[in-house]
């Protein structure tokens, strides 16, 4: 065995500083081995199954090999890739030069827990986990064609974080396909963790400001788009994956617009825009108004709301400022605080302010009316995403309103239609009403902009 402690000893070398590294001499009377391994990475019950049990009942090696064989081990010739199949939660299984690996990786967060930002009133509560191979589980429970094809990836010079590519190979564009695997092949970075970053190197620019793909935990949305002709990519480690190509529709669709009743389906849509033109637009008119056009409205409200900032001592665009920047700050408290405290200290907070600020003349009212108005509007979005990216535009709007008016409000949410027009998701026009193949009735168009 002089050959084989000279490799298990360069093993052990390479991953000195490891205290979970573990080496056993096995002896059965009739031949030895070598075995290594983290313990903290793998299932001790699948040594014992697939490694101990077959050794001790094998009378020779050629015996014991067909047995580690058939469990799926293979023989590795280039030994400078032992320290990475070890950290990858392989055995490594040593007699005398021959090396042979298997995989006993430890199974982490591989049970699917309940959705957390994509509820439904009714339909499925299960959301992805963290396992891939869970994950791909999940997806195939749900879509049950032999077409469905899955692609393995490596993503990350350290991490090596595994990536699945899935897509209906009856439905899906070959071209979109294609330009898929071009961008997962051409990511270089060395640690990956998270589906939003990978959404960050699947862009084609680093200051897109609207996402371009979709991450969602609910494998009822992800098998739904899998069926309309769209790709999905599962990452190791995340309980998100990432949907694409992805339009803008899509992020205004919610998976209860399949399962509720037409009427009530086109209410939710119709609320949904309307509330998407309140957050964006209103802080940006009321700018436009109080400042520059008090014509628009009639007499009577303009006469009120003057009434109501009588004693308020700075513009209007600073007053909108001030209680948007407390709106902004009490969402992201909410979001930082333990979840037992959070959304009590951030609605006392919010009443305590607002009531405060108003008393003592820093802001009007109608001002605290919008407020609340802008920042229930955006929560209606339904994807964080682009209830994200609009947050941010209305700030945009209200700077073309503090100089130019009404106008300005105009112009500025022209060119944001402009602008969405002019992006696109891996070749599909990004205002498109749908992708897919299945558009004809409703339900199916609906679950397509999902």
């Amino acid at each position: 065995m002089q050959t084989d402690n000279l490799i298990i000893n360069r093993i052990m070398s390479s991953l000195a500083s490891s205290v979970d590294l573990e080496t056993k001499h096995l002896n059965n009377g009739k031949f030895e081995v070598e075995i290594v391994y983290l313990s903290s990475m793998i299932e001790h019950t699948q040594i014992n199954k697939n490694v101990s049990l077959p050794f001790l009942v094998s009378d020779s090696f050629e015996n014991f090999e067909h047995a580690i064989t058939s469990c799926g081990a293979e023989k590795v010739a280039d030994f400078s890739q032992i320290a990475s199949f070890l950290l990858q939660g392989y055995v490594v299984i040593g007699y005398f030069s021959d090396i042979y690996c298997l995989s006993v990786k430890r199974a982490l967060n591989n049970d699917p827990e309940e959705t957390k930002t994509e509820n439904t009133v009714i339909g499925p509560s299960k959301a992805f986990a963290e396992d891939l191979f869970t994950n791909l589980a999940l997806i195939r429970f749900r879509y049950k064609k032999r077409e469905l094809t899955v692609e393995p990836y490596e993503v990350g010079t350290s991490s090596k974080t595994k990536i699945l590519l899935a897509f209906d190979a009856s439905l899906a564009k070959p071209s979109m396909i294609e330009l898929v695997r071009d961008k997962l092949k051409a990511i270089d970075v060395d640690m990956l963790q998270a589906s939003g970053q990978l959404e960050k190197l699947l862009n084609d620019t680093n200051y897109s400001l609207f996402p371009t793909v979709l991450i969602t935990e609910r494998p009822d949305r992800a098998v739904l788009n899998l069926s309309h002709g769209k790709a999905v990519l599962l990452i190791e480690g995340a309980a998100f994956v990432i949907v694409l190509p992805a339009v803008f529709f899509d992020f205004m669709s919610a998976m209860d617009d399949l399962y509720q009743s037409f009427w009530i389906t086109r209410s939710l849509v119709f609320l949904r825009y309307v509330s998407l033109v309140i957050t964006v637009l209103l802080p940006a008119i009321y700018v436009s108004i109080v400042s520059y056009n008090p014509e628009l409205f009639r007499v009577q409200l303009t006469l009120s709301i003057s009434g109501s900032r009588s004693a308020v001592p700075y513009p209007s665009y600073v007053e909108v400022f001030i209680m948007l920047f407390m709106i902004e700050a009490l969402t992201e408290a909410s979001l930082r605080l333990p979840k037992f405290i959070g959304s009590t200290a951030t609605t006392v907070g919010g009443l305590i302010l607002g009531q405060a600020a108003q008393q003592a003349g820093l802001v009007s009212s109608i001002m605290i009316i919008i407020t609340s108005a802008v920042a229930i509007s955006n929560y209606v979005i339904p994807i964080n995403s682009m209830s994200f990216a609009m947050r941010f535009v209305k700030y945009v709007l209200i700077a073309f309103a503090s100089f130019f008016g009404i106008i300005g409000t105009s112009v500025g949410f022209f060119l944001l239609i402009s602008y969405l027009a002019s992006l696109r998701s891996f070749d599909e026009p990004y205002l498109k009403l749908f992708i897919g193949e299945k558009n004809v009735s409703y339900p199916e168009s609906e679950g397509d902009s999902t």
